[in-house]
C-alpha cells in the first residue's frame, strides 16, 4: 500500500514537471510571437489612426474623432480576433500556415477546381511579395519620422537615417535571425507596454472616448460622409496590416502561443493606444498632426523615437523573413525556379536566408524610401496588396470550410460572404489610391505573378516537349537486358522529372561513352502538398530489371532536398547506398526560343531567362560536386 502511494506521487510529480514545462514553453512561445507575429500590426499606431484623420477631412470634429475610432476597433475585433484568431488559425496545413500552405490544403480538398484554386493561390502570393517591400519602408520611416516632433530641424535628416537603418537591416540578413530574435520578443514586449501606458495616461483627458466602443459611431460616420468615408476607410485598414502575419508564421509558434499574446497583450495594448490618441486629440481640439508622438512628455520622446525604431526594424524583420520562406515554398511547389538557400541554423530549418531575394526586396525597399519621401505618402501604397492578400485568403478559407471540414454550404457561404464583403469593401477603398502610390503594390505582384505563370507555362511545354522525344524507361531496360553494353562497376544515379521516360543524361551516356553501370538508378524528386514529410515516407523504391532501378524521394514544400541524406534511407529498403562509389549524372539544358513553343516568343524569352538564372542542381539538391557528371543538351521551346 505504501508503495502504490509512492508510486502516484511520483506519477503526480512527473505530471506536474510535464505541466510546468508546457507553460514555461508556451509562455516563451508566446514572447517570440510577440516579435515575430506582432511586429507589423504592433506598429500600426504609429500612423493608422493619423492616416484615418487626415482623410476624414482637413477640419476634425468630434464624430469624426469617435467615427474613425470605432471603425478601428471594429476592424481589429472583427478581421484580427474573428477571422484570422477564430477560423483562419485553424486552417493549418501539417502545422504550417501562409497563402500557399491554404492552397495546397484547399487543392487536396477539392481537387476538381485545383486550377482555379492555383490561380487565387498565386495571386495571393504575389499580393504579399508588394506587401513585403512596402512594409519595412513605412514602418521604419514612420519611426524615424518622430525625430521632426523632437524638432523640425531634423526633418531634413529622416531619409538619409532610413536608409541607413534598412541598409544594416539587410546587410545583416546573412547572418541569420536566430541570434537577434532572441531579443525580438523582450523589445516588442515593451514596445506594447509603452504605447498601452502612453495610452491610459492620455484616456482620462477625455474617456468618452470609450463611446467608440459602440459600433454607432462607425455606421453613422459613414453614413454622414459617404463620400470622405471611402478615403478613410483605407486608412483605417492601416490598422489591422500584419494580420496577414498571424497566419504565415503559423508554423513557427503553433496556434495557442499566437492567440494567447493577442488576447492577453497585443489587443488590448492597441485599444489602449488608439483610444489614448482618440482623446488627446478631442481634448487639443482636432489639431495635433502627429498624435502617437504628441501625446507623449518631453521627456519620453527621444526614448519612444528610439524604442519605436526597434519595433520597425522587427516589423520588417518578419516580413522579410516572411518572403524569403514563401519564396522556398514557391521553388518546392515549382512555382518558381530553383533560387538558392543558405542555412543560417543548425538546430532551426526554418532558418534561411537567400541572397537574390534579400538583395531584390532591399532595393526596392530603398527606392520606395527615396521615390515617396514620407511614410504618408506610402501610405497610399500600402493597402492594396495586404487586402487584396485577405481576399484572396478568404476565398481559399471557404474551400476548405465547405470540402476539407464538410460544413454545411449555407453556413461556410454565410461567414465567407462576411468577410469577403469586408475585405472587398477595404480593397474598393484602396483601388481608388492607384495613383497616389497604389501602382506600387500592383506592379511588383504583377511582375511575380507573371514570373510564377510563365514558369508553371513553360515547365509544363518543356516536359511535353521532352517526353515526346524520349523513350519509356521499362522499353529500354528490357532491351540493354537482353543486349548489354559494356558494364562498368559502380552506381549511376540519374536525375529525371519523368521517371517512366528515360533520361536524357542516360540516353547521351550511352551514346557517347557506350557504357552503362553495374547498378542504374532512375531518380526523381517530388514535393508533397504538405509541409514536412517523414523518413517513413521519404523513400520509393522499385526494381526494374537487375540492371535498372527507379527511386522517388519526396520532400515537403518546406523541406530543404537533401540527396544524399534521402538516399541513405534506401539502406533499410535492400539498396546499400555509398556515395564514394556513386555518380550523379544531371543534364543541363540549352533552351532557345522556338516560334511553335504554344507560347509568345517574349513569354519563351522571359522563361529561358528564368531557367537560366535558376540555382544550380548540384548545390540546390545538396550533391558532392565530385560525385557529379554534367551532361549538355539543346532545347527548342
Amino acid at each position: 500500500m505504501v508503495l502504490a502511494n509512492a508510486s502516484e506521487t511520483e506519477s503526480l510529480e512527473r505530471s506536474g514537471h510535464a505541466e510546468t514545462d508546457r507553460q514555461h514553453s508556451t509562455k516563451v512561445l508566446m514572447l517570440g510571437a510577440l516579435g515575430v507575429v506582432y511586429g507589423d500590426i504592433g506598429t500600426s499606431p504609429i500612423y493608422a489612426f493619423r492616416e484615418a484623420l487626415h482623410a476624414s477631412s482637413s477640419s476634425v470634429a468630434r464624430h469624426d474623432v469617435l467615427g474613425v475610432l470605432s471603425l478601428i476597433v471594429w476592424a481589429l475585433t472583427i478581421i484580427v480576433t474573428i477571422k484570422y484568431v477564430a477560423f483562419v488559425l485553424r486552417a493549418d496545413n501539417k502545422g504550417e500556415g501562409g497563402t500557399l500552405s491554404l492552397m495546397a490544403l484547399a487543392r487536396s480538398a477539392y481537387p476538381p477546381g485545383s486550377k482555379l484554386i492555383l490561380v487565387i493561390g498565386l495571386c495571393g502570393a504575389s499580393l504579399f511579395f508588394g506587401d513585403s517591400i512596402i512594409t519595412p519602408a513605412i514602418s521604419v520611416l514612420s519611426a524615424v519620422e518622430g525625430l521632426e516632433v523632437v524638432t523640425p530641424a531634423l526633418d531634413a535628416f529622416v531619409v538619409p537615417i532610413t536608409l541607413i537603418i534598412l541598409a544594416v537591416l539587410f546587410a545583416v540578413q546573412r547572418f541569420g535571425t536566430g541570434k537577434v530574435a532572441a531579443v525580438f520578443g523582450p523589445v516588442t514586449a515593451t514596445w506594447f507596454a509603452a504605447i498601452g501606458a502612453a495610452g491610459v495616461y492620455h484616456i482620462v483627458d477625455d474617456p468618452s472616448v470609450f463611446l467608440a466602443i459602440n459600433p454607432y459611431y462607425a455606421i453613422y460616420y459613414l453614413a454622414t460622409t459617404p463620400t470622405g468615408a471611402f478615403v478613410t476607410v483605407g486608412a483605417v485598414f492601416l490598422a489591422v496590416t500584419g494580420a496577414e502575419a498571424l497566419y504565415v508564421d503559423l508554423g513557427h509558434f503553433g496556434r495557442k502561443p499566437i492567440v494567447m499574446a493577442w488576447f492577453a497583450i497585443v489587443f488590448p495594448c492597441l485599444l489602449l493606444n488608439y483610444f489614448g490618441q482618440g482623446a488627446f486629440v478631442l481634448s487639443h481640439g482636432g489639431k495635433p498632426t502627429n498624435p502617437f508622438f504628441q501625446m507623449l512628455p518631453e521627456w519620453a520622446l527621444m526614448p519612444m523615437v528610439g524604442l519605436a525604431t526597434a519595433a520597425t526594424v522587427i516589423a520588417s524583420q518578419a516580413v522579410i523573413s516572411g518572403a524569403f520562406s514563401l519564396t522556398r515554398q514557391a521553388v518546392q511547389l515549382n512555382l518558381l525556379p530553383r533560387i538558392e538557400v543558405q542555412h543560417t541554423s543548425e538546430m532551426q530549418s526554418g532558418q534561411i536566408y537567400m541572397p537574390r531575394v534579400n538583395l531584390l526586396v532591399a532595393l526596392g525597399v530603398m527606392l520606395l524610401v527615396v521615390g515617396f519621401g514620407s511614410s504618408s505618402a506610402l501610405a497610399s501604397a500600402y493597402g492594396i496588396s495586404v487586402t487584396g492578400e485577405m481576399l484572396m485568403t478568404t476565398v481559399l478559407l471557404f474551400v476548405v470550410m465547405r470540402w476539407l471540414w464538410k460544413w454545411q454550404l449555407a453556413l461556410a457561404l454565410a461567414l465567407a460572404m462576411l468577410f469577403g464583403v469586408i475585405d472587398l469593401g477595404f480593397f474598393s477603398a484602396n483601388v481608388v489610391k492607384i495613383v497616389e502610390g497604389g501602382w506600387v503594390s500592383i506592379t511588383v505582384a504583377s511582375i511575380m505573378g507573371l514570373a510564377m505563370w510563365t514558369w508553371i507555362r513553360g515547365s509544363r511545354y518543356l516536359f511535353d516537349k521532352t517526353r515526346r522525344n524520349e523513350i519509356p524507361l521499362d522499353f529500354l531496360a528490357a532491351n540493354l537486358l537482353k543486349k548489354k553494353p559494356q558494364l562498368v562497376s559502380g552506381t549511376a544515379v540519374f536525375l529525371t522529372s519523368d521517371p517512366l521516360s528515360a533520361p536524357t543524361a542516360l540516353m547521351h551516356s550511352l551514346k557517347h561513352y557506350k557504357v552503362l553501370h553495374e547498378k542504374n538508378v532512375i531518380l526523381s524528386v517530388v514535393t508533397a502538398p504538405q509541409p514536412v514529410v517523414p523518413d517513413s515516407e521519404r523513400v520509393k523504391l522499385e526494381t526494374v530489371n537487375e540492371l535498372f532501378m527507379r527511386v522517388t524521394l519526396t520532400f515537403g514544400y518546406m523541406e530543404q532536398p537533401n540527396i544524399p541524406r534521402a538516399l541513405a534511407i534506401c539502406r533499410k529498403q535492400g539498396w546499400k547506398f555509398d556515395i564514394m562509389t556513386t555518380s550523379f549524372f544531371l543534364s543541363r539544358r540549352s533552351l532557345k526560343a522556338s516560334p511553335n513553343s504554344g507560347m509568345p516568343v517574349w513569354q519563351d524569352r522571359l522563361f529561358i531567362s528564368l531557367a537560366r538564372s535558376a540555382a544550380d542542381a548540384t548545390e540546390y539538391f545538396q550533391i558532392p560536386t565530385g560525385r557529379v557528371v554534367e551532361i549538355g543538351t539543346q532545347v527548342a521551346i
